[in-house]
């Protein structure tokens, strides 16, 4: 029971592993194919994070900042404690000239990285 063992989550932790070894392409090309749908939710907001990361990592911030917020409306809890969106939104800011657009200075006030 709430397990989420099989070939989709063997696939989330190959893209997963992917990113951690620096394999962006292969988590960008494998990744959006993987259909989580039907793991537990703490499995399907990992590998939106995941895929943030590997998006932010090809500087496309927009599309990881959207996986971001789309991880967010499913779990707001896990995303304000886990370390990815902690580290893409703070990253994110601080990149910024002048103020940030409205939807990361948001998701930036939720996670407490700005006031």
């Amino acid at each position: 029971m709430w397990t989420a063992f099989g070939p989709t989550n063997v696939a989330i932790h190959r893209i997963s592993a992917a990113i951690e070894l620096g394999d962006i392409q292969l988590a960008s090309d494998h990744g959006p194919r993987v259909d989580a749908s039907a793991l537990p939710l703490e499995r399907r907001v990992r590998h939106s994070l995941d895929l943030a990361r590997a998006h932010n990592a090809q500087n496309r911030m927009d599309e990881a900042l959207a996986l971001v917020l789309d991880a967010e409306e499913l779990a707001p809890e896990q995303v304000r404690s886990h370390f990815i969106p902690r580290q893409l939104v703070t990253g994110w800011v601080r990149q910024q000239r002048g103020r940030p657009g409205h939807l990361l200075a948001g998701v930036a006030r939720r996670l407490a990285i700005v006031g």
